[in-house]
């Protein structure tokens, strides 16, 4: 339980200051960014599966036309995910891009139900009620950075929810959405250079910037492996929370984002709404707790 409460910390903290990190390539473009975030990422994660023998899976996913459709799905959702981050960050949006991830959650539950069929607790009704009074505030407030919000929280859901519904281990599924991105982010990085656009080599910060954005990108996902295979999902599902708040006081402490009343006002309430969905979360775990002698 230790190992996997320090793995989930140290995995959520890592995606929750990614603010810091990008906005120190603030000069790099989101495209390139994501580009070079593939192709680092991908020499990374194959180090990796060689090292545990464990290749085998991700070429068995990549050869299998029912694994390899909604892969290729899952990779166009994570490369619009990590996109508009990227540019969120870096044109000063990081409290809109931190939104996305508080609502992800209840978003999930949303597809859960609409999609899986699921039934809603009435404490998950209520959560999902109060954020979305939140969410239609914050339209009205701050509707120029809603879609920033919305994108994010609706390409990691449906990545989420493709991922859950396909079959392959994370690292070995990680590897092949990757390998999918590479033929384009080589294409784009190739054009760059050929319009002397490229930033990767311009300068020895930079490019060892974009080479340690692979492990940005990859270590995080280990970490949250090895956390959800130690850690009860309820636990899981509470420390999520760490990252978009760390990513909301970058925005407003580090990078001096200001917040309107209606902002305010629509955040009260989706924190609000996610306080009662992580406590009904935390009841239905106690309540489904094998009794012990």
């Amino acid at each position: 339980m230790r190992s996997g409460f320090l793995a989930a910390l140290a995995a959520y903290g890592l995606w929750g200051l990614l603010p810091i990190f990008f906005k120190l390539l603030h000069h790099v473009g989101p495209f390139e960014l994501v580009a070079q975030r593939v192709i680092w990422s991908l020499v990374l994660i194959l180090i990796l599966l060689a090292a545990r023998r464990a290749l085998g899976p991700l070429w068995a996913a990549l050869s299998t036309p029912r694994l390899l459709l909604p892969l290729t799905a899952s990779s166009l959702f994570i490369a619009i995910n990590w996109t508009t981050y990227i540019w969120a960050v870096n044109d000063d949006h990081v409290v809109a891009a931190s939104l996305g991830y508080f609502l992800n959650p209840l978003v999930n539950v949303a597809l859960g139900v609409l999609v899986l069929k699921e039934r809603l607790r009435r404490g998950q009704t209520l959560a999902i009620g109060v954020a979305a009074i939140g969410v239609a505030i914050m339209a009205a407030a701050a509707l120029t950075t809603l879609w920033i919000s919305v994108m994010l929280a609706l390409s990691f859901a449906f990545y989420g929810l493709v991922r859950k519904l396909t079959p392959v281990a994370p690292m070995a599924g990680l590897g092949a959405e990757t390998l999918i991105l590479t033929p384009v982010a080589l294409a784009y990085l190739g054009w760059l250079a050929g319009h002397g656009g490229l930033a990767f080599g311009q300068d020895s910060f930079t490019t060892v910037m974009l080479v340690v954005s692979g492990a940005m990108t990859t270590v995080p996902l280990v970490l949250f492996a090895v956390a959800a295979h130690r850690l009860p999902m309820a636990t899981l599902g509470l420390l999520q929370f760490v990252a978009p708040l760390l990513q909301f006081l970058c925005g407003v402490l580090l990078f001096g984002e200001t917040l309107s009343h209606g902002q305010m006002v629509s955040f009260a309430l989706i924190w609000l709404g996610l306080i009662l969905f992580a406590s009904d979360s935390m009841a239905a775990a106690r309540r489904n707790r094998p009794a012990t002698a």
